[in-house]
């Protein structure tokens, strides 16, 4: 008996298909369900939810997903940041200023370059307490660049980027301890 090959490829096609789950193709409720649910239990509650808007279309969005998509976010925040800093290191006349500056760039160097990337690759590994630990140490960074302007007579012009880095820096440990309780 001769085999028809389209006959065998339309049963590689029905065998294959009946083996792939069918998901219902609208998990849009479920995934904003999700991210309420979540930024529920952070701090800045509104802040979540804006920040996270962006990916509640996206299928299969998880909690880690979502802590992994905060923490990225942080880490181009803090990357605007530092830009943003060393852009008026070159700018500013002001002595005072500049040093200031020059301690926020100290600062946020590492973030950036290191304690950001390994909280993020960490979390990826499902290591939590050690993501939690740098995402953490990243906020406290900002209010000491923050603090770094206290002594001078110079206004901090970062006072709203620090805010925000410390403030989506503790979104994403609260979105960390809700995965380490599982």
């Amino acid at each position: 008996m001769t085999k028809n090959p389209i006959f065998l490829l339309l049963l590689q096609i029905i065998l294959l298909s009946s083996l792939i789950p069918f998901t219902k193709c609208d998990d849009n409720d479920d995934d904003e369900d999700l991210i309420t649910k979540i930024c529920k239990e952070t701090p800045f509650e509104s802040l979540c939810l804006s920040t996270l808007q962006p990916i509640s279309n996206l299928p299969n969005t998880d909690t880690k997903a979502l802590a992994n998509f905060m923490a990225t976010t942080v880490l181009k925040n803090a990357t605007d940041t530092l830009n943003y800093i060393e852009g008026l290191i070159k700018q500013t006349p002001d002595p005072q200023e500049e040093r200031a500056l020059a301690v926020c760039a100290e600062l946020y160097i590492p973030v950036v370059k290191y304690e950001l990337p390994q909280a993020i690759e960490a979390l990826s590994r499902g290591q939590f307490g050690f993501a939690k630990y740098n995402i953490a140490d990243v906020g406290k960074q900002a209010d000491n660049c923050e603090k770094g302007f206290s002594g001078s007579s110079a206004k901090s012009p970062l006072t709203d980027r620090n805010k925000l880095v410390r403030n989506l820096s503790d979104i994403v440990v609260a979105i960390i301890d809700v995965l380490a309780k599982g």
